[in-house]
């Protein structure tokens, strides 16, 4: 039998990082490389403190930082960077699931919601996640893959800001929804003011566990402002 989500038109969305999870996969994977020598840890993560300052500052250049987190991926084969990925979830994912997302979740499938993570980490790190999360849809940034190999570049454009809504329009079209009528009824989590195009997007935005900018903006415009408990003091370089 058909899960319930499967017949419904209303869509809950989720961020990923910092929002279902309790921190960032792409920091969390540098580091998870570095620790194992498989990187310059001290060049590689100064540069990552850069890319975050920018982040924060709302000047992100997400190609220029995305092509940063693919290289590594370029250098390595897909038998070894699927192994790596195994422990990489295990050891650095699986502990920081937010102690809320599983519940949340539930909330939504109880009440025959679709859901999706919405994600601008690519592919190869996102999808860990996904599945531990037990979420199967999962729109997020594609890195190009040829002859079997990560290149090092995206495929498409990135899942980030206002691209998220073309992202999530063209996910909606393959399910033979209508984008307009199906965002005013659904959801959107995030934790980022990053995401506010989205947010701005779906007739029920709620944030969580949202940095200061999301959390005036909601404060402002009445919107649910949550937590899923994950810890505070919050640092973050993707959203």
């Amino acid at each position: 039998m058909p899960s319930p989500e499967t017949h419904s038109t209303s869509i809950a969305l989720f961020d990923l990082d910092h929002t279902l999870l309790g921190g960032d996969s792409n920091e969390l994977w540098l580091s998870f490389l570095a620790e194992r020598g498989l990187i310059d840890g001290t060049a590689v993560m100064a540069r990552q403190v850069q890319y975050l300052a920018d982040y924060m500052a709302g000047r992100l250049d997400i190609l220029a930082y995305l092509e940063f987190q693919l290289a590594p991926l370029a250098d390595r084969t897909l038998e070894s960077l699927h192994t790596l990925r195994e422990d990489f979830a295990t050891s650095q994912l699986a502990p920081r699931i937010a102690p809320g997302a599983a519940s949340l979740i539930a909330h939504h499938r109880a009440q025959g919601h679709r859901c999706a993570i919405v994600s601008a980490t690519h592919r190869f790190l996102a999808e860990p996640s996904a599945r531990l999360l037990g979420i199967d849809s999962l729109i997020c940034t594609e890195p190009e893959v040829v002859n079997g190999r990560f290149t090092g570049r995206i495929s498409g454009e990135p899942c980030f800001r206002e691209r998220k809504i073309g992202h999530v329009h063209r996910w909606l079209a393959t399910l033979g929804l209508d984008p307009a009528n199906t965002l005013s009824q659904s959801w959107f989590y995030s934790d980022s003011a990053n995401d506010l195009p989205l947010l701005e997007a779906v007739g029920r935005p709620v944030a969580v566990d949202a940095d200061v900018r999301l959390t005036d903006v909601a404060r402002e415009r009445g919107w649910p402002l949550i937590s899923l408990g994950r810890t505070k003091g919050r640092t973050k370089g993707h959203p």
